[in-house]
């Protein structure tokens, strides 16, 4: 594989994911995303510590979400960023989820205007342009990053949309850099997406060469089968009680849903998991996840680049050091 890229979540301290990334950097890894997603770890902190502790590999945010940032914060959030690591960053941004989103007071409505709208704003600030602004959702009156000490050049921070639903797809195939296509899908989930990806692309006179396809992907690896698939079980059964919109595009049945919500809490326990595992069987995890042996995840991960992912961004489960050996470029 020419491309892979590393994507961490809240599974390791932060010490361990400096020490994680600085090792994806030396074994060819283009890339280090971080998760912002439950009410446990932002992104940005972790994202600042990985630039500052690498010099080639170029880290994202996989993703933030476009409601609880000020448009003028994330643009300078993202400038900062790119003072430490020039041209190393990336903006990857979704529209969140609820009940979350809800259980923190924030009402989603027309996720795709305000993501149009966010983008639009966002980019300019970006180049340094002075912004007027009459949206929806930002309204915005002569506001510019206000550089005085500092590189005051337009900055190169592709944004790229953490899509899941294909109306958000389509639209990201239109406007975006590229799309962070979600994880806990099979392999023919990703056959909807380029559909809709290349339907957008040509709406705005690009091809589906211009919009780069980045996947995330939990990523389980052992030498013994049963212990990956027992690993990477762990994950699944809390987002699928816990995230919907992943849950359904996941395929899984309402009745295996049903069962696990009914048993984990928010936030879930080590031990309701560990109850809740029992309901989600082998067969499922080994269809929306890469996870057994190495040969098994490494050509479980080529199905995916075989409909349409550009880069794997790999979730470890279990041994980081194993999967990065796995996948060294």
């Amino acid at each position: 594989m020419k491309r892979v890229a590393l994507y961490l979540q809240d599974a390791h301290s932060l010490q361990d994911g400096i020490k994680y990334a600085q090792y994806a950097e030396a074994h060819g890894f283009e890339a280090v995303w971080q998760a912002e997603s439950r009410l446990v770890r932002d992104a940005i902190v972790p994202m600042a510590a990985f630039a500052a502790t690498t010099s080639r590999i170029k880290i994202g945010s996989g993703v933030i979400n476009n409601w609880t940032r000020n448009i003028g914060l994330l643009a300078s959030t993202f400038l900062t960023l790119d003072d430490l690591a020039p041209n190393r960053i990336i903006c990857g941004i979704g529209a969140w989820w609820d009940p979350l989103a809800a259980n923190v007071g924030i009402e989603r409505r027309k996720p795709l205007l305000a993501m149009r709208e966010t983008i639009e704003v966002l980019r300019r600030l970006l180049a340094m342009e002075n912004v007027t602004f009459d949206g929806e959702f930002h309204k915005v009156k002569g506001i510019e990053l206000d550089v005085v000490h500092g590189r005051r050049e337009p900055r190169n921070v592709p944004v790229f949309i953490g899509a899941t639903g294909m109306k958000m797809m389509e639209m990201t195939g239109e406007i975006a850099d590229g799309a962070v296509l979600n994880y806990c899908v099979p392999p023919e989930y990703n056959d909807d997406a380029m559909e809709q990806l290349a339907a957008g692309a040509k709406r705005a006179g690009r091809s589906m060469d211009e919009i780069d396809r980045p996947q995330l992907i939990v990523c389980s690896v052992h030498k013994d089968r049963a212990v990956a698939i027992t690993g990477a079980k762990r994950l699944l059964t809390q987002y699928l009680a816990q995230q919907p919109h992943i849950a359904k595009a996941s395929g899984v049945s309402a009745d295996v849903v049903g069962k696990v919500q009914s048993i984990l809490g928010w936030p879930a326990t080590k031990e309701q998991v560990e109850e809740a595992m029992q309901f989600v069987p082998d067969d499922f995890v080994l269809k929306i996840s890469a996870t057994g042996t190495p040969d098994e995840v490494r050509a479980r991960v080529q199905q995916y680049i075989d409909r349409g992912c550009t880069c794997p961004i790999l979730y470890p489960m279990g041994d980081p050091y194993l999967m990065m050996d796995t996948f060294a470029v």
